[in-house]
């Protein structure tokens, strides 16, 4: 069976977010593709299903997970489609509960996702365990159906920060966390951010309890703070910048109240056949 690995959010070979992408007729059973994910140890493995040329269902596993939404497996997925699949230059994927993501390539290889925005709104009531996942002051606390989003003094502090690991995982965990709450926050990743001179905004992103200590760039994400920076600064189209070890550049363009495009190169790593 054909696999490829795609550095997604970049136009630079070993940077970016690297994904793996199977191209089916039809679904394999749960375990198995569990068990490719466990395997290839990326943060996430994309399981694309044909339906035509034009039209594709989808799934993300992380080596631990099956997860409701992937960006930078969904990028690279459109690129391993457009590169040996289709001659379409518009796709759509089918997304059980978030409906269709339509993706178009342009012509300098830029794929350009078009996603359900995920708005973050600022909660001042959280779990006082936030004020000790990172080593830097936070200037504010948001929250959307992801991830809770710090807002840091500088873009310094993000691009330095050392995570405590044990006490991100203890939020989304719901360790230590009052009863009141618990639903709400229950499986929750996190997210640091601030403004940037360079860029718009930066950002990194922790989800050790689904077996990512840092994910190096995470397009899902994006769709809450792109909206969230984009009120800040009273502009609809942002550059951001994924300050991981590895680093990766995000255009996004805010389309309507609910609709936004995130768009990224991408480059193919590795072509193999996997035995199972």
């Amino acid at each position: 069976m054909k696999m490829y690995q795609v550095d997604a959010f970049t136009q630079v070979l070993f940077k970016g977010n690297p994904a793996a992408v199977l191209v089916l007729n039809e679904w394999l059973n749960d375990e198995l593709m569990q068990n490719i994910a466990l395997e290839n140890n990326l943060a996430e493995t994309a399981f694309v299903k044909c339906i035509d040329a034009e039209n594709y269902e989808i799934r993300w596993f992380t080596p631990l997970l099956e997860v409701d939404f992937c960006g930078h497996a969904t990028l690279a997925s459109a690129f391993v489609l457009f590169k040996d699949y289709t001659s379409a230059k518009k796709i759509q994927f089918h997304v059980k509960n978030l409906g269709i993501f339509i993706i178009h390539q342009a012509e300098d290889g830029k794929i350009k996702m078009n996603f359900p925005i995920r708005r973050a709104s600022q909660i001042l009531e959280y779990p006082k365990l936030l004020n000790e996942v990172i080593d830097k002051p936070i200037k504010a606390v948001y929250l959307n159906q992801q991830a809770f989003i710090l807002v840091c003094e500088s873009e310094q502090d993000v691009i330095s920060a050392q995570p405590n690991l044990i006490n991100i995982k203890a939020i989304a965990d719901v360790h230590g966390v009052s009863t009141a709450i618990t639903a709400e926050y229950k499986n929750l990743d996190l997210a640091i951010t601030a403004h940037s001179e360079k860029y718009d905004y930066v950002a990194r992103y922790f989800a050790p309890q689904k077996g990512i200590n840092e994910d190096p760039v995470t397009g899902s994400m994006h769709t809450g703070l792109a909206p969230l920076w984009a009120e800040k600064l009273d502009k609809n189209n942002l550059i951001a910048y994924q300050a991981s070890a590895r680093g990766g550049e995000l255009f996004c363009e805010i389309k309507s109240a609910e609709r936004i495009e995130i768009s990224g190169y991408a480059q193919l790593y590795m072509q193999a056949e996997i035995k199972i």
